[in-house]
């Protein structure tokens, strides 16, 4: 389950690649964000959307009017959705950002994380969770989206099980809960995922 993944170099991947084909481009907000965004009266948050990619998640939240900041490693995935939200009249703090070595200055509401820390290999995910940590208000959130152990294809990010992500993050974090889930994107097969309700201690 934890075999070493290779992965994309991501800035030559966004420079390379349409987003609109990407495997993990979802144009709605994800389905189990909403659903938790409503749980917890989220509405006028300030929100980061960490590893934001082609920007979708992070249009979705301006357009219910939170305040948002969307980060990525990659500049040409920021320029892409920068442009894109542009063209919406949105309103999105836009900055390329390596969360390992980040130089946000700035506690959030909540951070939506879908589909970076699986991608972080076990001897990253400690600097991971600190430096996020550090980003959430006090009883702020970080919704985790990230593979499922249930996922059988060999290609693609760490896998995890709910206990693992308890052993992970139960330090900085209570955890709320874990649901198994599908990874909405363009695959014709969603992959299986967890979406994780974490609480900043």
């Amino acid at each position: 389950m934890n075999q070493r993944r290779e992965l994309p170099d991501w800035e030559q991947l966004y420079q390379e690649k349409n987003v609109e084909s990407m495997p993990w481009f979802n144009p709605d907000l994800d389905p189990d964000l909403d659903q938790a965004l409503t749980q917890l009266n989220l509405h006028n948050s300030t929100a980061l959307d960490l590893g934001t990619g082609p920007g979708t998640q992070a249009m979705a939240l301006a357009q219910r009017g939170l305040q948002v900041t969307a980060t990525d490693l990659s500049a040409t995935a920021i320029q892409k959705a920068q442009q894109v939200a542009q063209d919406k009249n949105l309103d999105i703090v836009w900055k390329q950002d390596d969360i390992l070595n980040s130089t946000l200055n700035q506690e959030f509401d909540f951070v939506l994380d879908r589909g970076c820390f699986h991608v972080f290999s076990p001897e990253q995910r400690a600097n991971y969770i600190q430096v996020v940590a550090n980003l959430i208000k006090p009883q702020g959130y970080l919704f985790l989206k990230c593979f499922s152990h249930l996922e059988t294809r060999p290609e693609g990010p760490y896998r995890f099980t709910p206990d693992e992500i308890k052993d992970i993050f139960g330090g900085q974090f209570n955890v709320l809960s874990v649901q198994e889930t599908v990874y909405q994107g363009t695959l014709s097969q969603l992959p299986r995922a967890l979406f994780c309700i974490l609480q900043r201690v």
